[in-house]
């Protein structure tokens, strides 16, 4: 009896593309470069919109005791109360609101005052469910922890790649994660997006996810570094960038469609970490193409680890021989 299969599958990408990436390998490499310099001058020059995690203050959650929240009679009754700048977003459904109130002048003392105000301005209509307070001196700590903590995943990464391959694919990563970052950082700089502890466990999450695609196309360029002795590098590089050209689009598309519907259904909760990851996804998705590949292109690598290997060990037990 003859086996027919009830799902055959589809497969609408076309695994026979040559596309000449390593033609535009100066201009890419040259625009990035030029990007990361804007997102430093923006980081510099702007700042990045902190959020209560990092620079301190307060952040209360408020829902109303009936109907929909009411945004902007709320703002006009919290800003008459003079404590600077005070944020208020819908919070997951629309009678939920939350108000982030900025450290105040007198610290951490004048800071229960504060929310005090905000609550008895408050109580006839919204019903106060969370108060949380964040000190100067943790909000501090928690910021350069947080830099911390991506500094020593780009390292790590680095330290892996090195020693998996070689130095030049390790550089061409750091190159590729710190681009990933440093655009990440200079687009919420820019757009003034709050950057909150959940943004960073976002960028460790793209680091990730960027050094997995550079692991992928390193693979096939050190398995064709061994099949093709012969094949001049650039053409080397594009043959290895096309042949995983289908597995990089396909796991990023997916990946940035249920981060799409995680950003618009997910709640105010996930939008910072959600977005975070949508702009790193794609930003990881390019630097893996035209960065961490492309650069071997300039560095250079060798063309078999296994054969220098032997033929080192080899003359060193000829000179052992010969002693």
């Amino acid at each position: 009896m003859k086996y027919i299969p009830v799902f055959k599958g589809f497969d609408f990408f076309p695994h026979d593309l040559n596309l000449p990436f390593m033609r535009f390998k100066g201009q890419a490499l040259i625009a990035s470069i030029v990007a990361m310099a804007v997102s430093i001058a923006l980081c510099m020059t702007l700042g990045l919109n902190y959020g209560v995690d990092f620079k301190g203050g307060s952040l209360i959650e408020l829902q109303t005791k009936s109907g929909n929240a009411d945004i902007s009679s709320l703002r006009e009754k919290l800003n008459a109360l003079g404590l600077g700048n005070v944020q208020i977003q819908e919070f997951g459904t629309p009678n939920d609101v939350l108000v982030r109130l900025e450290e105040q002048p007198g610290g951490e003392s004048a800071q229960q005052p504060a929310v005090q105000k905000v609550i008895d301005a408050t109580s006839a209509d919204y019903v106060q469910r969370r108060v949380e307070v964040v000190g100067p001196a943790v909000s501090s700590e928690l910021r350069m922890t947080g830099f911390i903590a991506v500094a020593a995943g780009i390292l790590a990464i680095v330290a892996y790649v090195w020693f998996r391959f070689e130095w030049q694919f390790a550089l061409g990563a750091v190159v590729a994660l710190t681009h990933d970052v440093l655009l990440t950082a200079g687009i919420f700089s820019f757009f003034r997006l709050e950057f909150d502890l959940s943004t960073v466990a976002a960028l460790l999450t793209i680091l990730g996810y960027s050094v997995n695609d550079t692991v992928v196309v390193s693979d096939r360029i050190r398995e064709n570094l061994r099949k093709f002795k012969k094949m001049e590098l650039n053409q080397l590089l594009n043959l290895s960038i096309n042949e995983t050209l289908s597995r990089t689009i396909l796991t990023g598309v997916t990946a940035i469609a249920v981060l799409i519907s995680l950003y618009i259904f997910g709640g105010e909760v996930i939008r910072s970490f959600n977005l975070a990851m949508l702009l790193g996804v794609v930003i990881g998705t390019y630097s893996s193409i035209f960065i961490a590949a492309p650069l071997l292109g300039y560095l250079g690598v060798k063309r078999d680890w296994s054969d220098a290997a032997a033929k080192a060990v080899a003359e060193t037990k000829t000179s052992r021989a010969k002693a």
